[in-house]
């Protein structure tokens, strides 16, 4: 049985979401807030997280931030906040997936059902994957929509990177320091010409990599 933590101040909603998600055979852990959050984060392996943005005390984003300093485990965002900006902080932080307040319980669990079968998708089969792009690190060998696709070896290890990421923005700086390396001593505009190339070579599969407006790239499933 998939186990969920639920963090969420509204008690109504808690027990509604728990009752939901039991009837279909997942066990929701419940946390008040960020604080009790990160307690259970400390005693149980979660196969998603359910988390509330507006919280009393350390809120949805302070929380996700901490979670992704020491883990991959998806996070889907349960938010009254719809706007772009406060979409975009979170997917920057490391969040998977938002829902919006008010929302159904069905989509709520479809989309944590999904989260779960592609993050363990990938760590089953050693493969990265996301979408329509697959990596085999192994042979250092990448295809897209089912077709090999030839790449430099820079392409190639700034694709593995935001696969790695996959669903994170990731800052030019970053990039630099994970692709290229902190003795790098070029500008960072060297991302943006090897994007360039990487989209070329994957094609249509490019568009998965979306430039993120002032804060950097992030691969997206679509």
């Amino acid at each position: 049985m998939e186990q969920i933590l639920l963090v969420e101040d509204e008690a109504r909603i808690r027990d509604i979401v728990r009752d939901y998600f039991a009837a279909h055979g997942m066990d929701c852990h419940l946390a008040r807030d960020g604080r009790e959050a990160l307690e259970l984060l400390e005693e149980h392996d979660y196969d998603a997280i359910l988390l509330d943005v507006l919280m009393p005390g350390l809120d949805g984003f302070g929380v996700c931030r901490a979670v992704r300093e020491r883990s991959g485990v998806p996070i889907l965002f349960l938010t009254a906040l719809g706007g772009e900006e406060d979409m975009l902080r979170g997917y920057e932080l490391g969040c998977d997936d938002y829902v919006t307040k008010p929302f159904s319980l069905a989509v709520l669990l479809a989309k944590t059902q999904a989260l779960i079968r592609r993050s363990r998708g990938s760590q089953r089969s050693g493969l990265l994957t996301w979408g329509a792009i697959e990596v085999d690190p192994a042979r250092r060998r990448c295809t897209a929509g089912g077709k090999e696709v030839p790449l430099s070896p820079r392409e190639y290890d700034l694709l593995v990177c935001l696969l790695r990421n996959r669903g994170q923005v990731l800052s030019r700086a970053q990039l630099l320091d994970k692709v290229w390396g902190l003795d790098f001593e070029g500008e960072d505009r060297a991302v943006d010409v090897r994007i360039r190339s990487l989209r070329a070579a994957l094609g249509e599969a490019g568009k998965q990599i979306k430039t993120v407006y002032k804060a950097g790239y992030r691969l997206e499933e679509v």
